[in-house]
């Protein structure tokens, strides 16, 4: 490709397309990212190499084609980060769950809570030595050593997440949005840069999955549930940082306490958490997109979702 004449380069996004993406533009080519579902419907017949490359290149000439923009290597090693921190907050889960199932089948019940049971953990082992057996009381002590070395590594990750967030500009504005965090902002970072590939807020709350799923025929719309595509880890973030607005906003003071106010008298709970969340991710778009800093000092105007 480098001894070739410059020309548009088209390809599925995947693991590893991103470098090759940024190593043939830096030769002149334009390079252009399609997801795998966008290039699905141009497949004709049996699927192999030469019908794969055949789709891809009918694709990347479409004018109405959307493309995934080149992530920069700081944003696969940010993306990272936030993927370790997932896996292992699963890992957690899986291993406090078997914990719990161990303790429940002697007869040693807790109320629900991660913290209370880590707190109250080192009173557990010294009672079960006394009236359990040797062989399970070395299992939840294996068990209670693996749950401590993954909370140090969560917490290790935690307070990187924390220092690349105040290093960076885009992130710090990012955090004057209610319900946006150093998780949600770094996350939105690594997932879309600065936001460009979105012409507006309401294409990457779509993106998200935060809309109604749309089913409408012969001129009459039908809307569903939510359509939970795009970045499934994003969405929840957004969703998280929406639950805590609307449990501790003050309703008279907070900037969008007058909103939710008149959300919470139509509405179900998790509905207007939903609905904020969609609210939240175009305003972090809209601080993102523009560089502009978020203006918390009016409060936003009560709107339909």
């Amino acid at each position: 490709m480098a001894n070739r004449p410059t020309c548009l380069v088209g390809m599925e996004a995947c693991c590893g397309s991103h470098l090759i993406a940024r190593v043939l533009a830096k030769h002149g080519h334009d390079v252009r990212l399609i997801p795998a579902q966008f290039v699905r419907p141009f497949v004709k017949s049996n699927k192999n190499d030469y019908v794969d490359a055949e789709a891809i290149a009918e694709a990347v000439q479409r004018p109405t084609m959307r493309f995934v923009p080149i992530k920069t290597e700081d944003q696969l090693d940010l993306q990272a980060l936030h993927r370790v921190r997932d896996r292992l907050i699963t890992r957690r889960t899986g291993v406090i769950n078997q914990l719990r199932a161990f303790l429940l089948d002697r007869g040693l019940t807790f109320r629900p809570g991660r913290v209370y049971l880590l707190r109250h953990m080192p009173m557990v082992l010294a009672e079960a030595e006394a009236s359990l057996s040797p062989r399970i009381v070395r299992i939840l002590r294996f068990l209670w050593e693996e749950w401590r070395n993954l909370e140090a590594q969560l917490k290790g990750l935690r307070d990187e997440i924390d220092s690349l967030a105040q290093q960076d500009a885009s992130c710090r504005r990012l955090l004057d949005v209610p319900g946006v965090g150093t998780l949600v902002a770094t996350a939105m970072v690594a997932s879309v840069g600065n936001g460009s590939a979105f012409a507006k807020g309401r294409e990457f709350a779509a993106w998200l999955g935060l809309v109604p799923r749309q089913f409408s025929t012969g001129g009459k719309p039908h809307l569903l549930g939510i359509s939970k595509r795009g970045n499934n880890y994003l969405r929840k973030l957004f969703i998280h940082g929406a639950r805590s607005v609307v449990a501790h906003a003050h309703r008279e003071k907070h900037v969008l306490g007058p909103w939710i106010r008149q959300m919470e008298m139509r509405m179900h709970r998790n509905v207007v958490v939903v609905a904020l969340a969609n609210k939240l991710a175009r305003t972090a778009w809209a601080v993102l997109a523009t560089g502009q800093p978020f203006r918390k000092q009016t409060p936003l105007a009560v709107a339909n979702f």
